[in-house]
């Protein structure tokens, strides 16, 4: 690596999401005055997360709509009677 060119806070950096006990040991610029011991035996800086991909699966900020058939399926439902009227014309 480039000497020189990194902040000098530039280190691992435990980042920790508590609603799941999970956690990864990251090299990391983040600004945390924590520190935490972890599985390893080694004492990181602790940067805690509130969400993160292990507490939320699909992580948008928003919930997805399941739907149990597909978009060709509701379009046909939406437009069944429209092609009688055009046929009629």
């Amino acid at each position: 690596m480039k000497k020189g060119i990194h902040p000098t806070n530039y280190r691992e950096v435990l980042f920790y999401d508590a609603s799941v006990q999970q956690g990864w040991v990251i090299r990391s610029c983040a600004a945390t005055t924590k520190t935490m011991k972890w599985t390893d035996g080694k004492e990181y800086p602790l940067y805690t997360l509130d969400t993160s991909s292990a507490s939320h699966p699909v992580y948008t900020g928003k919930r997805r709509e399941v739907n149990s058939e597909g978009r060709a399926s509701r379009f046909s439902d939406k437009f069944k009677g429209m092609a009688s009227l055009v046929a009629k014309k």
